[in-house]
Parts: C-alpha cells; sequence; structure tokens
C-alpha cells in the first residue's frame, strides 16, 4: 500500500550557516559599527541582540534575507517578545519550528476525510503519515494538502510503493 509523510524539517547546517553570514554582515555594515548587534544560536532558539528595537528589527531583516537565500522558509521561524536587558539594549528568542504540531496534524486528518479521499491520515509524532491504494489519490492528497496548509512550511517524503 503505497504511503508517504508530511513532515516540517529545517536543515540545521544551512541555519548555521545562514547565522553565521547574517552576523558577518551585521559586523560589516556602517550603521552597526559600535553597537552590540548579534545572533546567537542555542539548539533551535536563536537569540538576537541589538542596541535598541529599531535595530533589532534591521538585524531580523538581515537574519531573515540569509535564511531565505538558503532556501530556509522563514514560515518556521517564531518570534518571541523584546526584553530589556540593561539601559537600552534589547533581545528576542526567535524559535525555529519543526515538526508539525498535533493541531496541525488533526487540521490535515480533517482536511483529508472531508475531501472525501481514498485515503488514510495517521499521526506519527511530528509527522503525519498518509497512505491510500493508489498513487493518484496520494498524488491528489499532496496537492490539496499544499493548497490548504499555508502557515507552516511542509516537507513530503519518504514516498513508498
Amino acid at each position: 500500500m503505497p504511503s508517504f509523510d508530511v513532515v516540517s524539517q529545517v536543515d540545521r547546517q544551512e541555519v548555521k550557516n545562514a547565522l553565521e553570514q547574517a552576523n558577518k554582515e551585521v559586523a560589516n555594515r556602517f550603521d552597526f559599527k559600535g553597537s552590540d548587534a548579534r545572533v546567537e544560536l542555542a539548539e533551535l532558539v536563536l537569540t538576537v541582540f541589538a542596541d535598541d528595537e529599531f535595530k533589532l528589527g534591521q538585524v531580523l531583516d538581515v537574519l531573515r534575507g540569509r535564511l531565505s537565500k538558503r532556501n530556509i522558509d522563514i514560515r518556521c521561524l517564531e518570534l518571541g517578545t523584546v526584553e530589556k536587558i540593561s539601559g537600552d539594549k534589547v533581545k528576542r528568542a526567535v524559535t525555529v519550528k519543526v515538526g508539525v504540531p498535533q493541531d496541525q496534524g488533526k487540521q490535515i486528518q480533517k482536511l483529508l476525510k472531508d475531501a472525501k479521499l481514498k485515503v488514510a491520515a495517521s499521526i506519527q509524532g511530528d509527522a503525519v503519515r498518509i497512505s491510500g491504494t493508489k498513487k493518484d489519490d496520494l498524488q491528489s492528497a499532496i496537492q490539496l494538502v499544499r493548497k490548504s496548509v499555508t502557515d507552516l512550511p511542509l516537507q513530503f517524503i519518504n514516498f513508498r510503493d
């Protein structure tokens, strides 16, 4: 029985490379001379530091640009709240979302059931496995999920016959 998995993954090495490029650009830009603007990585949490909220926004723009140039979908970024550190300095945590959340998986299941496609969807941890009897049904399911779920970057992997 053919099947495939719907996942949301991010290449960690590409995130690290984009972060290093963003830090290099921030260090070389004239408007950031003498400021403490930088981005740090801890697991999948990026922490953006800057002198004020305006510069924080600029550093985030540089980071988004570098991530998109490295083919990382910026929809996987979840911005935290702005925190004051000392004086005017601020920081903001940015979480890189990986995996399909449980509620999103249930939404995909419901979407496929309502479309009356001859496929079965089951939640497998942070992925959704979709199986059916025909490849054409699975391709229809991919098109439907791709068209309907726009707030999360999804990949379709492990296609098996």
